[in-house]
């Protein structure tokens, strides 16, 4: 007898349909056959293991089973439930009408029990878009599948379960599983910028590189707050629309990353890798087909804080520029080739030397063929692709103490949020319908479009870019931060204040390293 169930296999953010044949025959032995890989094939001593503890037994006859399609590479354990109720109903021990229209997925445990595998809402999504009845899901990964409307999502923590469902004849509505009201976004474990002692120009950058969704750079000497201003930073973006927290939550389920059962993410993700990191685990990777998003991929609609930026291996740093152009990374291997989004604020911090206190008195040790040596590791391209370079100083003893003694209120989070999100619904209006929403997205041509400049600006400009020797990568990035300078201020037009302010902060183009 031959039965169909349905599995799925992800391909980058989405999902495809893999169909498990199961037919038994006359003869021994159990056949798994369509590019299975070993977690795959261990699938049959933990499928069949899992049937005899809960009652079910192996037929002494000939199973073959086939993942279809069978040029397509499968990995992971999620085929163990289609596989568990394909023998059931090859067998006939059980009648399953319902299995032919219901996509399964979770890994089975000895016992029975269903455990989760990463996915769980790309492949959700894939049942909405091919029509199929609904879907069968262990308990934690239901629960981000429950989010998408339309979708009949089953709970479910054992094997018995699943033939409940699938049989038709019993009521398990309690196995339904639906979506949680929004709690919102924590904001509990995010340093607030009230709490950041002075810094009033680095906070002011930092409010301008959120309001525009601007690529920064810190240099400073170690122990000035950059780790603090960079974490603060998302605390001032604006919350995730649905279908950013869509895409996001997609990503990390696939990823296997995050806390996914109390429904979508809420609050943008903060990735902040340690300079170690290897290009893979940056970019993305994997053996053979089975290629996993990296950081730059799940700091999507997020930031991606690399600090100690000048010490990381000079091709990761490199590897950079194509995701933040284009926003998107393709992975190519021999067999497969996935694409991811990367879209996503980079904000690098980095000491001024490799001692890190070049600039501090009289404390720096290094010599200046060491200094330029150490920040040429942040090549020209990198930093013609960060709209704003700011120098963050050491705060002295007795200016912390004066500000503590004049007991002025520093400006909270909250406060600033306003403002940037107030700059982000200019900008949304201004892009509708162009397929961009903020300012740093912007191409040469729509900087023309959109911003144009007086000849009073223009002059102003030429002038700093000569006195600065900046490129003409680094002419259209001010360009862009005034602009996101003047919605802040909800200024229909750029002014020389903007151009002036935003050609300051390119530290790194005026700073001497001798």
């Amino acid at each position: 007898m031959l039965i169909r169930t349905l599995g799925a296999k992800c391909v980058g953010i989405d999902a495809a349909i893999v169909t498990v044949e199961t037919h038994i025959d006359k003869g021994i032995g159990i056949h798994l056959v369509g590019l299975a890989d070993v977690a795959v094939k261990e699938s049959l001593l933990r499928t069949t293991t899992a049937l005899q503890a809960i009652g079910y037994h192996i037929p002494g006859k000939r199973i073959i089973i086939n993942l279809a399609p069978a040029d397509i590479h499968k990995n992971g354990s999620g085929y163990d439930l289609p596989i568990a109720v394909g023998i059931i109903a090859a067998s006939e021990q059980c009648e399953l009408p319902l299995a032919e229209r219901m996509l399964l997925m979770g890994e089975l445990g000895l016992d029975g029990s269903v455990r989760d595998v990463p996915g769980g809402l790309a492949v959700a999504e894939l049942v909405g878009r091919e029509g199929l009845d609904g879907i069968v899901l262990p308990v934690c990964s239901a629960q981000e599948a429950a989010e998408l409307e339309g979708t009949r999502v089953y709970g479910v923590d054992n094997l018995m379960d699943v033939v409940r469902i699938l049989s038709g004849r019993e009521d398990c509505s309690e196995c339904l599983t639906r979506p949680l009201p929004s709690a919102g976004a924590s904001m509990t474990d995010i340093p607030d910028f009230g709490d950041i002692l002075g810094m009033g120009s680095v906070k002011r950058g930092m409010e301008i590189a959120a309001g525009g969704a601007h690529n920064v750079a810190m240099v400073g000497p170690p122990g000035s707050g950059k780790s603090s201003l960079a974490k603060a930073l998302s605390g001032i973006l604006p919350p995730m629309t649905r279908e950013e927290s869509l895409v996001t939550s997609k990503i990390f389920s696939i990823a296997g990353k995050g806390n996914l059962r109390h429904g979508l993410m809420g609050q943008r993700p903060f990735r902040a890798p340690h300079y170690s990191a290897s290009l893979a685990a940056i970019i993305g990777g994997g053996a053979g087909d089975n290629i996993m998003p990296g950081e730059v991929s799940l700091a999507q609609n997020g930031v991606l804080f690399l600090d100690e930026a000048a010490q990381m291996p000079r091709n990761v740093i490199e590897a950079l520029r194509g995701p933040m152009e284009d926003r998107k990374v393709v992975i190519s291997r021999l067999k497969a080739k996935v694409e991811y989004p990367a879209s996503f604020m980079l904000v690098l911090a980095s000491n001024p030397c490799p001692c890190g206190y070049w600039g501090v008195g009289d404390r720096c040790t290094c010599t200046p063929s060491q200094r330029l040596a150490y920040l040429s590791r942040l090549s020209g391209p990198i930093m013609d692709r960060i709209d704003l370079q700011l120098h963050v100083p050491s705060l002295p003893a007795a200016d912390l103490a004066r500000i503590k003694a004049e007991g002025k209120r520093e400006e909270s989070s909250a406060e600033v949020a306003k403002r940037v999100a107030a700059a982000r619904e200019i900008q949304k209006r201004r892009f509708a319908g162009t397929g961009i929403f903020t300012n740093s997205e912007m191409n040469n041509k729509q900087i023309e479009r959109y911003c144009p400049l007086t000849e009073d600006c223009s002059d102003l400009l030429i002038s700093l870019m000569e006195k600065l020797g900046l490129s003409m990568r680094a002419y259209f990035r001010i360009i862009k931060v005034a602009r996101t300078i003047a919605d802040l201020e909800g200024c229909p037009a750029i002014l020389q204040r903007h151009i002036s302010e935003a050609a300051a902060y390119r530290f790194l183009d005026r700073m001497p390293v001798l």
